[in-house]
């Protein structure tokens, strides 16, 4: 019987977790794809590494028992076969959400529809009263924050770029004289967002400002070497070597740029993200080994990786639809665009974390792209696209909670 109880959540674990790459990692990559910056099958490789790696090196080794902290593990002590159910409808319910907006075409917070199943399992189990609703409130209040946030910082970032850089008389000059600056940012934002976001789970005890000092220097030297790499870049054999796949000079460097970004937003998707399939998984297997419910679980690495690898296996099999949203269907996104919209989702998530605001890594990227869109002006903007997006934020948490509640009177009605 326990065999068959570790298959059955091992299968549904890996489905969460394919869910998550085929949507929450469609997002790191979509505008890198949208843009031509890489392509679909550059997105896949470079995605199933980084966040393979990000969940290995700096998953959470040690997690909560039950998600986000939603509901006390401990009223669940007397009874640990609830628990694994309510980890199964769990799984179930916010993979099936995930699937249904994936198939729709909908970047959805995996986060959000996670925590939503684990209060409706909850509610069931030991009622509405032993739900922390104040974390509800907190992600509600995450659906205009994070958006906001990231399309002021990347609205901010293109029009400097536009201004500067795009609008100049000579573009190419404007950028050797620019995107060093630009460089010195974007290796120092995504240093400190490893650091602080990618390796969280790591616990490295860092204080903040000791960390920007001794990062400073490793930024400037990335952005003194920036000028030689852009004369090289736009060296006359590059102009010609790129100008045949329609990329002007300036176009290439900021599409080199904008991987660098994607690369850092799937790394710290693998580290923090992939444990929304894996905790719960991990849940379960300590239930049915020990007997016993635990405040906390050991989350083996072999487990990471296959969770890590599971997510970019459904970035392969079923990315495309959220990634032509983010990529395409928005705004149009070119190179620099999508470099603005990239390092502003970067910068959203290293800001917002470290002030303790709420932030969804789904909702920012939104955001970050319409806050580009906005700059260029509204009519660039599919307005169609924005309301179904956040319909279906909103819509994330009843449908989950509601689902989970039903799968766990089911389960109980017939195996408890």
């Amino acid at each position: 019987m326990d065999i068959l109880i570790l298959s059955l959540a091992t299968v549904v674990g890996l489905y969460m977790a394919a869910n998550i790459g085929a949507n929450d990692l469609a997002n790191a990559m979509g505008t890198s794809v949208g843009s031509r910056a890489i392509t679909l099958k550059q997105a896949v490789v470079i995605s199933v590494i980084t966040n393979a790696l990000g969940a290995a090196l700096a998953g959470g080794y040690v997690t909560s028992t039950i998600s986000k902290g939603m509901v006390d593990p401990s009223l669940l002590a007397a009874e640990p076969d609830k628990l694994m159910l309510g980890m199964f409808a769990s799984l179930i319910s916010a993979g099936v959400w995930v699937n249904l907006a994936t198939y729709l075409a909908l970047p959805v917070s995996t986060t959000h529809a996670i925590v939503g199943a684990v209060v409706g399992f909850g509610v069931m189990s030991v009622g509405v009263g032993a739900i922390s609703w104040g974390k509800i409130i907190t992600i509600a209040i995450s659906w205009i924050v994070s958006p906001a946030v990231g399309a002021l910082i990347a609205g901010s970032i293109f029009y400097f770029i536009e201004k500067k850089i795009m609008s100049a008389k000579e573009p190419v000059e404007a950028s050797e004289r620019y995107a060093p600056f630009l460089i010195f940012l974007v290796i120092w934002v995504l240093i400190l967002s490893v650091i602080f976001k990618g390796l969280k789970n790591l616990h490295l005890e860092l204080g903040f400002f000791q960390t920007v000092l001794l990062t400073i220097p490793f930024a400037a030297v990335a952005g003194a070497f920036g000028r030689w790499w852009i004369r090289w870049q736009t060296s006359p054999e590059h102009k010609v070597r790129y100008g045949q796949h329609g990329y002007s000079p300036v176009d290439r460097i900021f599409a080199q740029l904008q991987i660098l970004t994607a690369c850092y937003v799937a790394f710290a998707h693998g580290a923090n993200d992939v444990a929304n399939a894996i905790g719960p998984l991990a849940a379960i297997f300590s239930v049915v080994k020990t007997k016993a419910v635990a405040l906390q679980v050991e989350v083996p690495i072999w487990m990471l990786l296959i969770g890590g690898l599971a997510v970019g296996g459904g970035l392969l099999v079923f990315g495309t639809r959220v990634m032509e949203t983010i990529g395409k269907d928005i705004t149009e996104i070119t190179p620099v665009r999508g470099f603005c919209a990239e390092f502003g989702a970067a910068s959203t998530i290293l800001v917002c974390s470290r002030l303790g605001l709420p932030v969804s890594t789904t909702h920012v990227l939104v955001g970050s792209v319409v806050g580009v869109g906005i700059m260029r002006g509204m009519g660039s903007l599919d307005l169609r696209i924005l309301k179904n997006i956040g319909l279906s934020w909103i819509i994330t948490l009843p449908f989950t909670i509601l689902l989970s509640m039903l799968l766990y009177k089911l389960f109980t009605w017939f195996l408890l």
